[in-house]
Formats: C-alpha cells, sequence, structure tokens
C-alpha cells in the first residue's frame, strides 16, 4: 500500500472505494465481564480468538481491494506533537472526570504506548485507600465497541462530522478520531464537533451507523436511540452548503430490540439501483414514520411525511430495487437474520458487497438477483479473483463477531470513495 495524503470525500455509500480506516479489535475486547458486559454497551462477552479470525477475514479482503488504514497506527503517528498530545489527554481526563495524576502519567508514555493504552484502558493504579477499596479495574475504561469505526465520525463530501455518541462510554472514540483526522499528517479535511458550537447538547446525539450519504446531494438518516432530532437538526445546521440543494429522508427506528441500533441494521445501499431492507420495517406499514426534508439555499423550506423510504428516494429520482434480509418466504427468518446484522453490507463498490456468511437466506437473496457468492477465504489465499465478477458478495464468517451487535458496514470508516459515474 502507497501512503500518500489525500483530502477525503465521500458523496455516496457505493462508489468504488479508495480508503478506509478500520480498528483490529484487540485486548480491549478481553477486559469485560458478565458484570461490565451491559455498561460497555454489549449483552453478552465475545471470544476474542474467534473474533479475531473472523475479523481477519473481513480486513484481509478489504486489504486486497483499496487503502486501508488503521487506527491505532494513525493515532500514534497523530501524537507527534505535544501540545497535541497534552490537548488530547487533558480533554479525555475532563469528560472521564480523572485527576491530573492520570493527567502526567498519560504524557510520560511514548506515542505508541499512549495510543494502546487510550484504547485497551488504564489500569487503576490503587495507591490510595480509596482506589484500593474501588471495584474498578480501569481508571480509563477499554474501548470494547472501537471497532465499529462507523459510529465515531461520518466523512460527508469533503468534512468530516465527529459524532456526539449516545452514551459517554463512546466519546473517547470520538475524541480520537477528531485527533487523527485534525493532527494526521496524511489526512486533509474539515471536521465538524457539536461540542463546539453554543447550543443545548443535552438531547443532541448522532451515530454514523444511522448516515447514509445515498447521493452527493441526498442523506438518509435513522432517528432512533442513537440520533436524536436535535443531531439531525444540528447536520442540516452546520452541515449545509449554499450551493447544494439537498435531500435528507429521516427514518424513525422502533427503541427495541437491540437489533434497530441504527438504520444500516435495516437499510443498506447495494448497488447503482439496488437496496438491502428489512421489509417489515422499511416496506410493511407501520407506525415509524418516514420524513422527507428538502433543504435548498441553505435552509429548510418543506419537511414532509412519506410513506416510506424508496418512495422518498424515487421522488427526488433515485429509484432503488429492494432486496429482503432473510429473503421473501418467511417472517420468522427475516426477524432472525435481520437480528444477526443480515441487513448491514458494505459496498466496496457498485454491486460489490461484503456481509456475514451466517445469514444464508439474505445471501440467497442477493445470489438469486445477481451478486455472485465468493468466499472471504477463497480471496484472500487467491484461489479466485474479485477482477473476474461484476457483481458479488464476499461472505466472511460471523458468528462471533455478529455478537458484538454490527455488520460489515458498522465495522467501517469510509474516507474516499470515486465519483458514481
Amino acid at each position: 500500500m502507497t501512503r500518500k495524503k489525500f483530502e477525503v470525500e465521500i458523496k455516496s455509500e457505493i462508489g468504488d472505494l479508495e480508503a478506509v480506516i478500520l480498528h483490529k479489535p484487540g485486548v480491549e475486547l478481553e477486559n469485560m465481564t458478565p458484570e461490565n458486559a451491559e455498561k460497555a454497551l454489549y449483552s453478552d462477552i465475545l471470544n476474542l480468538n474467534i473474533a479475531l479470525k473472523e475479523y481477519e477475514q473481513f480486513s484481509g479482503v478489504l486489504e486486497k481491494y483499496t487503502n486501508v488504514y488503521y487506527v491505532m497506527n494513525l493515532l500514534e503517528e497523530s501524537l507527534i506533537d505535544q501540545k497535541i498530545r497534552t490537548k488530547l489527554i487533558s480533554k479525555i481526563c475532563k469528560f472521564e472526570d480523572q485527576s491530573l495524576l492520570l493527567l502526567d502519567y498519560l504524557n510520560s508514555l511514548n506515542n505508541k504506548q499512549l495510543a494502546t493504552e487510550l484504547i485497551e484502558g488504564v489500569h487503576l493504579n490503587r495507591d490510595n485507600l480509596t482506589r484500593f477499596l474501588s471495584p474498578d479495574k480501569y481508571s480509563l475504561a477499554p474501548l470494547h465497541n472501537f471497532f465499529f469505526t462507523r459510529d465515531a465520525s461520518s466523512t460527508i463530501r469533503n468534512r468530516i462530522l465527529i459524532n456526539k455518541m449516545a452514551n459517554s462510554v463512546r466519546d473517547r472514540e470520538s475524541f480520537i478520531m477528531e485527533n487523527i483526522f485534525n493532527h494526521n499528517p496524511f489526512f486533509s479535511g474539515v471536521t465538524v464537533n457539536p461540542l463546539y458550537f453554543k447550543q443545548d447538547l443535552t438531547n443532541l446525539k448522532i451515530e454514523g451507523g444511522d448516515i447514509l450519504v445515498a447521493r452527493d446531494d441526498i442523506l438518509i438518516i435513522g432517528v432512533g436511540t442513537r440520533t436524536s432530532s436535535q443531531g439531525i437538526d444540528f447536520i442540516l445546521e452546520y452541515l449545509k452548503d449554499n450551493n447544494l440543494k439537498r435531500e435528507i429522508i429521516v427514518q424513525e427506528l422502533p427503541n427495541k430490540p437491540e437489533s434497530f441500533i441504527h438504520l444500516d441494521m435495516v437499510f443498506t445501499l447495494l448497488d447503482n439501483n439496488k437496496c438491502m431492507v428489512y421489509e417489515p420495517l422499511i416496506l410493511k406499514e407501520n407506525k415509524y414514520q418516514t420524513i422527507h426534508i428538502s433543504v435548498d439555499n441553505g435552509k429548510v423550506n418543506k419537511i414532509s411525511y412519506e410513506t416510506n423510504i424508496l418512495t422518498a428516494l424515487a421522488k427526488v429520482g433515485m429509484y432503488l430495487e429492494p432486496l429482503m434480509c432473510g429473503g421473501t418466504k418467511d417472517k420468522w427468518t427475516q426477524e432472525r437474520e435481520q437480528w444477526h446484522s443480515g441487513a448491514n453490507f458494505f459496498a466496496m463498490g457498485p454491486g460489490k458487497v461484503i456481509g456475514y456468511a451466517r445469514n444464508s437466506y439474505t445471501i440467497e437473496e442477493l445470489n438469486n438477483n445477481g451478486f455472485s457468492v465468493l468466499k472471504a477465504t477463497d480471496i484472500i489465499n487467491e484461489s479466485i479473483s474479485m477482477d473476474d465478477y461484476d457483481k458479488f458478495v464476499v461472505t466472511i464468517e460471523g458468528s462471533e463477531l455478529s455478537r458484538g451487535g454490527g455488520g460489515a458496514r458498522c465495522m467501517t470508516m469510509p474516507i474516499k470513495r470515486k465519483l458514481i459515474i
């Protein structure tokens, strides 16, 4: 992989992928117990050894296709300047209510050690009675969710939205991504962070799994437990472009079950004219509304209800054929495969997607609609080449990764795609 500086730019969900940021899960996943799993936003504990083998299939395919950058390396590179290091450490200690002693300790580490401990966690120093008696193991908790790199930041055109996460246990992820984009010498882009604007942040929540860049002028955004209406209003106000008429399609999401955590768990784009949907929520009549917001010359000029996402997109000239998560034969199968991120595909290019093999009925649905089914292991060992297929779905094993509550799109933060012609 040739390392070169470039400007970030995302104007679609499916443009040919030129660069993506990943975070390989590490010991932070093992630093979880039944007692703290819920606080870490998990309903179960993952087996790191199995999760890593599955993740290496995922990252191995992407490394064959495009330029892959890893959070740990990028963070280390962004910590060279002492003032930048101190600023990041101070912000983290302030937001996580830590003492000056921890700040001094973190400042004593070299760049590699600091990057590692900010992600894997800082053990509690039991140097007084209060800390000795504390039930906590860490001063700074491990970032158990960081391998879902989609959520902490979102690239929209040439701007990087630093997301205000719904749960404070994930705030550090956003701080780290902001530091990378502002101070890593290989990236050029403008960051936008809600923390720096004079407004009430009480109900403002934004996570990347809810933001889909459907087209240069179209955003599809989920509103639910992780992204609030106030978060969407922030996007409307501070990521507007007076020279671009923009359409925002908003989809309400259920609060439960947890598999509906983000929009990309029920709707993802696959090709120029195809998308993957969880039919009961996206296409069937239900109480969850679809709202269409038109923005022109930097101002909202229309807000109205729509039948569903697809009818709203058709009105602005984007016509999509829905493929069904779990297939079309059985509602229970649809529910079962949606639970295991069956709708959560990541497009490496138009008609070139990757997802979990375990969702066999969803994979069959793709195959029946013109997508060749390729195994990740065959691509990695070079027994087959993605270049030989126009449309395909690469299947990775996901018995363990899916238990973390996300799929291929959740595990990627794309930063540059080619334009769709």
